[in-house]
């Protein structure tokens, strides 16, 4: 192991060795080109270059090419002599063929470990971008996030988010008296955001167990750095989702990576690719982020590389953080390409030797203008460079062969199962589920009283209402003896005149012979 990389040759026929610092490989990087200039190639043997000085690399394969890393070329390939002609050219003496030590990673597990993060861990700044949320819509993120603090509701995977907004949409009116108005309508528009996620995989990448950063940054038993490569053709698909992720892991390296200071090389370098994608149509306060990030995570030992086709791709305040350039050819078709041409070559360094925009402009495939850091950061002299050959396998491996690679990994035990744990879901059904065994409980104790209640009143209307049925259903019966008529004819008479006459005599007399 070495203290640089070789990148390729340079000077008049190509014979001047040129390297890049490990020292200064964390002052970050950028590897531009049009389409089909070399940029993959490129990004391939600077992966190699890494791992064999001992350092861990993480890059994104957009196309499939670079898992060619896990295999050694061959001397049968269709370029092996193009190949063999090159490393003679440029002084690579040593050149010969290996494999690399690779760990696939995929977001939605078909051709990799399964990448996971908790929605937690995500954020509401970068779950915002990725969901494209208005301001108010982010507003209620923010809500959102603050009470599944309060309440004690951890945020793992999409369904706890999605319960929680719920529960906020449910207790709406309470809750707008503390946070400001939370509206039902943000509410139901980020619920249908997140279905759109759904749609796109995006439910694999919240979940447990999530992803450690300390399986990112291995070495193998020979010392060699571990390359970690994103399966990423699938995942093109859904740019907002690719460029969030890959966001989201540096501001995690960022924030939970000691300070190291100057090391002698980097702990980890990130390539992002097509980092374009990064930046389209980003609000400022994500393209402030990103600038924080890569002015202050070199102290950590992280290098960035960003890989894209123009460097005017990438803010300026980001692009000047870049000091390793490798450019491949920009093409000058129209006035606005000539401007960006111009602007791409007033970066560098001038050499006396060549005009820095007429090589930008003829460099071939394979080659590319160069320039490095040298001693105390300075950038050096800008130089037409002939790219190294790769030593590992130029083009994709078979997915027999992605297969068997994943199935022997180190880290296969620890992603392949999904971890789904109590979280803010689970606690929100579990208090629904009580409020509706109270609300049964409630409500059968409110029956049970309405029936004892009704029982209630019905006796009281049969004691006030039974006694005259009874008496006149007894008025009513005819008499059926001669005896009873006789009775009845008697207490008739009673009541009537002479039957008032003859008890008062009556009674009159009793009181007198008292």
């Amino acid at each position: 192991m070495t203290d640089e990389i070789f990148v390729g040759g340079g000077g008049p026929d190509y014979g001047t060795q040129q390297h890049l610092s490990l020292k200064y490989a964390n002052r970050h990087g950028l590897v531009a080109g049009a389409t089909g200039t070399g940029k993959t190639v490129t990004l391939q043997i600077l992966a190699e270059g890494f791992s064999a000085a001992g350092v861990p690399v993480f890059l994104s394969d957009v196309k499939g090419d670079l898992s060619g890393l896990a295999k050694p070329g061959s001397e049968t390939h269709k370029l092996h002599e193009a190949f063999a002609e090159r490393a003679a050219k440029i002084g690579f003496d040593d050149y010969g063929y290996s494999a690399f030590p690779v760990i696939f990673w995929d977001i939605f597990g078909d051709q990799g470990h399964p990448v996971r993060t908790t929605v937690s861990e995500m954020g509401p700044l970068l779950l915002a971008r990725l969901l494209d949320l208005t301001e108010a819509q982010e507003g209620i993120l923010n809500i959102a996030f603050r009470l599944s603090d309060e309440e004690g509701l951890p945020l793992l995977d999409l369904k706890d988010l999605q319960a929680l907004l719920v529960w906020t949409g449910e207790n709406a009116k309470e809750l707008s008296l503390r946070y400001g108005n939370v509206s039902t309508a943000s509410i139901g528009a980020i619920q249908r955001r997140l279905l759109v996620l759904e749609n796109q995989g995006g439910t694999g990448l919240f979940g447990e167990p999530a992803l450690a950063l300390s399986d990112l940054m291995r070495t193998a038993t020979d010392g060699r750095g571990q390359i970690n490569i994103l399966a990423a053709d699938k995942l093109m698909a859904s740019p907002a989702l690719y460029a969030t992720f890959l966001l989201w892991l540096l501001s995690e390296l960022f924030e939970e990576l000691p300070e190291v200071g100057d090391p002698d090389k980097p702990k980890l370098v990130f390539f992002f690719d097509e980092a374009h994608l990064l930046f389209d149509d980003a609000p400022k306060a994500l393209v402030d982020k990103v600038e924080q990030v890569a002015r202050l995570i070199r102290s950590k030992g992280v290098g960035v590389y960003f890989i894209t086709q123009n460097p005017a791709d990438v803010p300026d305040d980001i692009l000047g953080q870049l000091g390793n350039r490798i450019q491949h050819a920009l093409r000058a078709f129209t006035a606005k390409d000539r401007k960006e041409l111009r602007m791409a070559a007033q970066t560098y360094r001038e050499n006396p030797a060549f005009d820095t925009e007429a090589a930008i402009r003829e460099v071939g495939v394979g080659e590319a203008v160069t320039s490095m850091l040298q001693k105390k950061g300075v950038p050096g002299i800008v130089e037409r460079t002939l790219i190294r050959p790769p030593s590992s396998q130029l083009g994709p491996v078979t997915a027999a062969e992605r297969a068997d690679l994943v199935a022997a990994s180190p880290l296969q035990a620890t992603y392949t199962n999904a971890i789904d744990r109590q979280s803010a879901y689970e606690i929100l059904q579990a208090r629904a589920e009580d409020a509706a065994k109270e609300a049964e409980k409630a409500e059968a104790e409110a029956e049970e009283a309405s029936a004892a209640e009704r029982e209630f009143n019905a006796g009281r209307r049969y004691s006030g209402t039974g006694v005259p049925r009874s008496t006149s259903r007894r008025s009513t019966r005819q008499p059926d003896t001669l005896g009873s008529a006789v009775a009845t004819a008697v207490l008739k008479e009673l009541k009537g005149t002479t039957g008032r006459r003859i008890v008062r005599g009556i009674l009159g007399g009793l009181f007198r012979g008292r």
